[in-house]
């Protein structure tokens, strides 16, 4: 099977260095193209559709190694297998008309709540039980509160990586590392399917970025965006579902960067009395080139902080393999503690809202006087 990894990563990847060309050519002959404005950072008209690219490699590598996989597939498996490449299908054919032709963010909005549709209904992929941490067992879930879950968690999850999709190979490489946390965990869950199709998807995202990495030649656009936001949902079910041996928790941190922009994002737009959809220059990357660094430094850092919630995601689950509740509740405290911090330092929410530093300056000055009259 170790031999079917490697040659799936190699084939995916060589894929993607062959076809993406092709789609930059054919981006440009069909006019999908992406046309600086105020609130882009690049100033060069550039071909999208790249996102092509990274779901071809994938789909023709998985059927390249498919028939080599030595046991056959569990109705499981082969039922997630089928909702992966449909739903994926369905949400780049989205992505790519709306690389082309610019479709309205309701249109968009209402077309990834029928894929989320057809994923749940038509394959029975639910979140039908969750491990709540410092509880025992599992929480089965009715199916009033698992279906509406299952769909708000693809919507948004879906929606979370197209919203960091602001930089060159940004939205790649933060992909590219949650990605790699599913990866690590699926080989010490023992599942060889989610294993492979990590690997899959690395190596097209991999290829893909030798033309996205700054200075970019192609655009993934919404092609790729949502069809990678889509993967990560469809993937990060497994903190919630199958093995059930990671809290609800662990999907969180995974997709902690792209989750965590969302989520500051939407307080940001609600404080400033803004539509949760209207587009603004307060993302994390923004942020991040308003206090000076380069844009591949931007890209750089972001990466660092992906990186650190992946390796939280992986501690958090080996931890729940072993019922160590105390490491979840570190985690968690970690995770918000240094959000909190970072969200009021680059201004996330308003260059002005920083009730914790500002508990902090409270503190360390309440320290120092009392230092003093001693």
């Amino acid at each position: 099977m170790v031999t079917i990894y490697i040659i799936g990563f190699v084939v995916s990847l060589a894929l993607a260095l062959l076809l993406t060309p092709l789609v930059k050519k054919f981006a440009v002959k069909v006019g999908a193209m992406d046309v600086p404005d105020a609130r882009k950072v690049h100033t060069r008209i550039m071909p999208r559709l790249g996102g092509l690219g990274i779901y071809l490699a994938f789909v023709i590598g998985l059927i390249a190694v498919l028939p080599f996989i030595p046991e056959s597939l569990s109705l499981r498996d082969a039922n997630f297998m089928k909702a992966f490449l449909i739903g994926g299908s369905m949400i780049v054919l989205l992505g790519a008309l709306d690389d082309r032709f610019q479709l309205s963010a309701k249109v968009k909005f209402l077309a990834q709540i029928v894929v989320a549709l057809v994923v749940v209904f038509g394959f029975n992929i639910v979140v039908d039980f969750v491990n709540i941490p410092f509880q025992d067992g599992y929480s089965s879930l009715e199916s009033w509160v698992s279906i509406p879950l299952t769909i708000l968690w693809i919507v948004g999850v879906t929606n979370a990586v197209n919203l960091i999709d602001g930089l060159d190979g940004l939205a790649a490489g933060v992909s590219a590392i949650a990605i790699g946390a599913i990866l690590v965990m699926s080989f010490l869950m023992g599942n060889t399917i989610v294993a492979l199709i990590c690997l899959l998807l690395l190596g097209a995202i991999i290829g893909f970025l030798f033309f996205n990495f700054h200075p970019a030649k192609i655009f993934m656009g919404d092609a790729g965006s949502l069809f990678l936001g889509f993967s990560l949902a469809m993937l990060s079910l497994l903190g919630f579902k199958q093995i059930a041996v990671v809290s609800f928790i662990t999907p969180l941190i995974i997709i902690g960067v792209p989750l965590s922009d969302t989520f500051f994002a939407i307080i940001r737009r609600k404080i400033q009395k803004k539509p949760i959809f209207a587009p603004d220059k307060g993302h994390l990357h923004h942020c991040l080139s308003e206090l000076g660094f380069t844009h591949r430094q931007t890209v750089l850092i972001i990466y660092g902080i992906a990186a650190f919630f992946g390796v939280l995601a992986v501690i958090q689950s080996s931890a729940a393999m072993y019922e160590a509740n105390w490491v979840t509740f570190v985690v968690i405290c970690i995770m918000m503690f240094f959000m909190q911090i970072g969200a009021e330092i680059l201004g996330l929410i308003g260059k002005t809202k920083r009730p914790l530093l500002s508990l902090i300056n409270r503190l360390r000055m309440k320290a120092n006087t009392e230092s003093r009259t001693k």
